[in-house]
């Protein structure tokens, strides 16, 4: 469902302006709902934007799990504790919580990255510098893993 990047800017308040090709689906087919969560790679610092639907589905993965495992409660502390509700306003925003702005390094511009059931939410400066980072990574590997190579790119 999501694919693409976007760059989209913040505004003063937080708010995200959703790109004109979700914004459509999502106030029709999803009701204008979405759910955000930080990414667990502390390494990247991105947010996670679920429809309520996928991140029901996680939720009820990870909630499944045995807290008694001290692993799996820490990630129920970041996911689900982490996780808001948002609500595309009148003319397709977002307000992204503060918190979630400030551990994801989020400024005025902002990428937003297609990953299928969910869109990442990056600062244009970490997404940039991450895409060079993976693109020589890619080259330096050489030869594509073989499930990687019977895609047809």
């Amino acid at each position: 469902m999501f694919r693409g990047m976007n760059t989209v800017s913040l505004d003063a308040k937080g708010r995200l302006a959703m790109p004109a090709r979700y914004r459509e689906r999502l106030s029709g087919e999803h009701g204008g709902r979405l759910v955000v969560t930080i990414d667990l790679d502390t390494r990247n610092r991105c947010l996670s934007l679920y429809l309520p639907a996928e991140w029901d589905a996680i939720e009820r993965q990870i909630d499944a799990m045995s807290s008694l495992n001290e692993y799996v409660r820490r990630v129920k502390h970041l996911l689900i504790g982490h996780a808001n509700d948002l609500e595309l306003d009148g003319i397709g925003r977002v307000l992204l919580p503060q918190e979630l702005r400030q551990y994801a390094h989020l400024e005025k511009h902002v990428c937003l990255v297609g990953q299928g059931k969910k869109l990442e939410i990056w600062s244009q400066r970490n997404w940039h510098r991450k895409r060079e980072e993976w693109l020589e990574e890619v080259h330096e590997q050489g030869e594509l893993p073989e499930e990687l190579r019977n895609l047809a790119l």
